[in-house]
């Protein structure tokens, strides 16, 4: 069987649409989508068809409109200090046991002492972080985000501009050691930096 160069094209655009639809990832979701939607509008012009351009060219202007949002500084990320008791936050770690395992192999639950924050995106809950305090240092345990939500920046944000959380709580640093290198690869990323084991960020102005 032959195809002509339009139909490739075509497929092409129907390969990318489908593809979108099994990111679990929000942001790449929307990347796929915006690139599928751009080759269906290459499409339609080369049929000629101008429902098939008119269509794909208003979804590519939503998936850049919500790129843009996603990617914007005024966002809408929080980080909610909660009980490390409170039935929520225990049923949501819980439900993600498995996933927050790939990075914290020894994850256990909050204990009473622990400072813990709910992390949230558009007011939903999206991650957790658990940790130890010791006087004005705090020790990670685990900082967990949801699949869907890891490409959002929430700990760019977290640790950089919304240190606020912290200070309020009365830490002026933060550290910890990572137990696998996805984790510590991330949280250098995001301004930690190595010192001996361990991996520390200065909370100071």
């Amino acid at each position: 069987m032959q195809f002509s160069a339009v139909e490739l094209v075509g497929y092409v655009a129907s390969a990318l649409v489908v593809a979108s639809l099994a990111m679990t990832s929000v942001v790449r979701l929307r990347v796929v989508s915006l690139v599928g939607s751009l080759v269906f509008v290459v499409y339609g012009a080369l049929l000629p068809s101008i429902p098939i351009i008119l269509t794909n060219a208003a979804v590519a202007l939503l998936n850049i409109w919500f790129l843009r949002k996603e990617f914007s500084p005024t966002r809408d990320l929080g980080a909610v200090p909660i009980a490390s008791d409170a039935p929520f936050l225990l049923d949501f770690l819980r439900s993600h046991d498995a996933d927050i395992r790939t990075f914290h192999p020894g994850f256990q639950p909050p204990d009473a002492g622990d400072f813990v924050l709910l992390l949230t995106r558009d007011g939903l809950p999206a991650g957790a972080l658990i940790g130890t305090p010791e006087g004005d240092v705090l020790r990670l345990r685990a900082d967990y985000v949801m699949h869907a939500y890891r490409d959002s920046r929430i700990g760019t944000w977290l640790y950089r501009s919304g240190t606020k959380v912290f200070t309020d709580a009365g830490f002026t640093t933060l550290t910890t050691v990572p137990a696998t290198e996805a984790l510590r690869h991330y949280l250098l990323g995001v301004g930690f930096v190595q010192q001996g084991e361990e991996l520390v960020l200065d909370l100071h102005p």
